[in-house]
């Protein structure tokens, strides 16, 4: 079966959906997602968890909406994961998780809402106004989640923020942060060589302390004859008398 770039799967009380493409009304490609499409996949869905994968530069912000909407409103546990890239709306529909897991090679982008326009400054104007409503609602969903106050997720949105995995643990986009598996596989060996080698310490006997060395044994003096045959010596020159 070809991969898809948006699919539902669903294996026994659990589903996946993974939203790896734009979020868009009209589905051009394989890799487009519509609140249309997972609206129709999500009805009837009798599931006790959802987990959706997500890698996307976002989209419409309508869609985006709509799908965070359909998410949060579903009965089962929603567990959203950003597996590279939740940027724009698809930020938006990362805050619909339950739990928010981020791996430690992605990155959240939130900024405030965009339009192409024209017309006269009245239009312009109106454009303006609208765009600063539609952009409360992302921030609406955003502070349902955050542990920071408006005010200060007003100036990420003003200045089109990227968010690493630490800011986003730390500012509540996120709950959690895996790593990677092979790594975290690898510490886990690690730990359990380190115990074993300390356990295997712990358990030895001490070794006894060494015995000291003997203190040397004083030469034996020579007996009262032998110094009196040496002073004689001495005295006649080494020879006998």
């Amino acid at each position: 079966m070809k991969k898809k770039y948006y699919a539902l799967t669903q294996t026994g009380r659990s589903a996946d959906i993974y939203i790896f493409g734009d979020i868009t009304s009209w589905e051009w490609s394989e890799s487009d997602v519509s609140s249309y499409t997972l609206s129709k996949e999500l009805d009837g869905l009798d599931v006790d968890e959802i987990n959706v994968h997500i890698n996307s530069y976002g989209g419409e912000v309508a869609e985006g909406l709509t799908i965070y909407n359909l998410l949060r409103n579903h009965k089962a546990k929603v567990r959203t994961y950003c597996d590279g890239f939740a940027c724009s709306i698809a930020s938006v529909i990362f805050m619909a998780g339950d739990e928010r897991i981020m791996s430690e090679a992605s990155m959240l982008m939130i900024h405030n809402a965009r339009m192409y326009t024209g017309g006269n400054a009245a239009q312009l104007r109106k454009d303006a106004d609208d765009l600063d409503k539609i952009t409360q609602a992302s921030v609406a969903a955003y502070m349902s989640r955050v542990s920071i106050d408006e005010t200060a997720l007003k100036t990420l949105l003003d200045n089109e923020t990227w968010l690493l995995p630490g800011e986003s643990l730390e500012m509540g986009f996120a709950t959690s942060i895996t790593a990677d598996a092979k790594t975290e596989k690898a510490a886990a060996s690690a730990r359990k060589a380190l115990f074993c080698l300390a356990k295997a310490g712990m358990s030895k006997t001490p070794p006894a302390e060494p015995t000291p060395p003997a203190p040397p044994v004083p030469p034996t003096p020579p007996s009262e004859n032998k110094l009196q045959k040496l002073f004689s010596a001495l005295v006649t020159g080494g020879k006998d008398e």
